[in-house]
């Protein structure tokens, strides 16, 4: 895959974000509109970074296994079933045996994951070259190009969908539907990153009549209809069908996107007003992203005014330690962490979004408090959505004093935070570096191998890091080349130190900058880096002694034991019924909440009990404090009344 002159800077993932083909410099030969808005730095396409061996990968290799293990046909079978398309075997009738929670054949979202999955394995094609993945893709894009066809033999003009249309003519006469174009955005956008990833023709196609049929359907709308439909929650099916302009040029789908501008949201954010409690946050963020791709492809410096107040006010006014932000789905009140801590706070598929613009706006100017943010999130929420033991994914992360995970079930749940783990553990590449057309930026400290084809240079970096402070860089390249390597100095270090070839390098940087390193490199150059980690506390914004504790980009939680775990009322189950609010986590009534810290000299009061692992204990509240990507099937505590 080549580059695109184009726009995405940050992550395709639902769509084209998390095909990374639609962040800034990516698939060249496959895009035809070029960025217009200012970029400083690029994306690598997936393909050129490889990872080894490590807990990311780890994750990769369990999210494929799953997504593996669910047939084609099933995954096709609602699709088939609306559309009447013929799902037998030759020679007799096949029983496909259905998916559960919401994709069963009653949920308004059914079809939303085949779109995950399509680009979750347009990834993990991308990603290792195993042809496996584009096999069972290939075969997925198959199928529902027999179902449009079917459908547009019936006179629907190129719709594609699990369920009628009929759902998409209740949402523009503002009956009550889920979400339809919610469903039809993860659809649009998994074929998007399939003709970007996985180089197959049949993919634009099929998204292409599937924007012809949009086209068809919506351009005749009175305003009146218009606002009437976008009242309900519509993904970022307009950043699809700017990612699908920038690669046809098509106006068609340029109208598309920008009829899909929700001015009750979009003008309140150009005005820089804080509106945003009680509102829907996964039905925001999708909507900033498009205007984000509005930046790049046509240089509307009021959407990228609009993309860069939004992220501030999320991350500084409304996100917890971890890098997420909602409770039970919803914005909090601005400056009221403390206040918030319960057990349906931060909406996994929310911090997929904030990364995936946050990705767009380190493109634009390289401001490395953007690939700060993206670490915190990436460590604390992404990495520990992911049970080790069974693959399984979890919907909230809940900052509830005591509260637990939730995992969802291999058949029967398909939430949207399944959808999206589907894309977040399979492209774990995609923000580890960039490059400004002169020289790599390190954003991330996670084993991998970069191949900048056309600088003619590899970087190897091998690391244990989070669990050691050390980063070594090896340097293959069969000439000379003189080059700069940006090295991330991140917030949470100081003293970094650097050696190139042996050689102590001078650092004059401070935390949250970029150390670099500009000389000629040869084969076999390497460089050494000590990032020292350091104990520190993280305030919530409304309250200075609740607090939580973190170990350099880390969250720390309190390991709270297992005590009533099992809820005997099984209508409490959210694996079982969908039923995320009144999940009862009986969190026992004797839960400690308070540890005692000398704020001054933590160091005294939270030890390493092992040295080579990411253990802590409290010296005088004897409490066990590991990070929480690595809790699991146990109670924590993360927010504590400090004393």
């Amino acid at each position: 895959m080549k580059k695109i002159l184009f726009t995405l800077s940050l992550f395709l993932a639902s769509n084209i974000l998390s095909a990374q083909s639609v962040y800034p410099g990516q698939h060249g030969t496959k895009i035809s509109k070029e960025i217009k808005g200012e970029i400083k730095a690029y994306s690598f396409d997936m393909q050129d970074v490889k990872l080894l061996d490590s807990r990311f990968k780890e994750n990769m290799e369990r999210e494929s296994k799953w997504i593996l293990s669910l047939g084609v046909d099933r995954l096709l079978h609602s699709f088939r079933n609306t559309s009447g398309t013929y799902a037998g075997r030759e020679g007799g009738y096949m029983t496909v045996k259905k998916l559960g929670g919401w994709e069963s054949l009653d949920c308004e979202l059914r079809g939303h994951t085949t779109g995950h999955i399509m680009s979750g394995l347009a990834y993990l094609y991308a990603t290792t070259g195993d042809d496996v993945y584009k096999v069972k893709a290939d075969s997925l894009v198959q199928g529902l190009a027999d179902v449009q066809n079917t459908l547009m033999q019936m006179g629907q003009k190129g719709y594609i969908s699990a369920y009628s249309e009929n759902l998409i003519n209740r949402n523009i006469e503002g009956k009550s539907v889920w979400a339809p174009w919610y469903t039809l955005h993860k659809i649009y956008a998994g074929l998007i990153d399939q003709y970007l990833y996985c180089n197959n023709q049949q993919a634009l196609d099929i998204v292409s009549k599937a924007a012809s049929w949009a086209y068809q359907k919506l351009s005749p709308l009175t305003e009146e209809q218009r606002t009437l439909m976008l009242r309900n929650e519509f993904g970022g099916v307009n950043e699809a069908f700017y990612n699908l302009y920038a690669i046809t040029g098509n106006e068609e789908h340029k109208f598309l996107a920008e009829y899909f501008y929700h001015a009750a949201v979009i003008d309140a954010l150009a005005q820089k007003k804080d509106e945003f409690y009680f509102k829907h946050a996964n039905t925001f963020i999708p909507k900033v992203i498009g205007e984000a791709r509005n930046y790049e492809l046509n240089n509307s410096e009021r959407s990228k005014d609009i993309a860069h107040y939004f992220w501030n006010t999320v991350v500084d006014h409304q996100s917890y330690c971890t890098g997420g932000n909602s409770h039970k789905e919803k914005f909090i009140q601005s400056d009221s962490i403390s206040k918030n801590l319960t057990g349906y706070t931060q909406e996994t598929c929310n911090t997929n979004n904030m990364l995936k613009l946050t990705r767009h706006l380190f493109c634009w100017d390289a401001n490395p408090k953007y690939a700060d943010y993206y670490e915190r999130a990436l460590y604390n929420h992404i990495l520990g959505q992911q049970d080790p033991q069974s693959g399984m994914v979890a919907y909230f992360l809940p900052m509830l004093p005591g509260a637990h995970k939730v995992y969802s079930t291999p058949e029967n749940s398909f939430w949207c935070c399944v959808g999206t783990g589907f894309e977040n553990h399979a492209k774990y590449g995609e923000a580890i570096y960039y490059n400004d057309g002169k020289g790599v930026y390190v954003n991330l400290f996670i084993p991998s191998e970069l191949t900048w084809k056309e600088r003619g240079i590899s970087i190897k970096q091998e690391t244990q890091f989070p669990n050691d402070e050390n980063v070594l860089f090896t340097i293959s390249t069969d000439k000379t080349t003189r080059m700069p390597i940006y090295l991330r100095y991140p917030y949470w270090a100081s003293k970094v130190e650097v050696k190139v070839n042996g050689k102590k390098v001078n650092i004059k940087q401070t935390p949250s900058s970029y150390i670099t390193l500009d000389r000629t490199w040869k084969n076999g150059d390497k460089i050494e880096v000590r990032y020292p980690m350091n104990l520190h506390i993280a305030e919530t914004n409304d309250n200075p002694d609740m607090a939580a504790i973190m170990y350099g980009p880390l969250v720390l939680a309190g390991m709270m034991g297992t005590d009533g775990m099992k809820s005997p009322a099984p209508f409490s189950d959210p694996t079982l019924y969908n039923d995320y609010y009144t999940y009862d986590y009986h969190v026992p009534a004797n839960m400690q909440t308070s540890l005692q810290v000398d704020r001054d000299n933590l160091s005294k009061s939270i030890v390493k009990v092992d040295g080579n692992k990411l253990v802590f204990k409290s010296v005088k509240d004897n409490i066990s404090l590991e990070p929480i990507h690595n809790v699991h099937h146990q109670r924590y505590v993360v927010y504590w009344n400090i004393k």
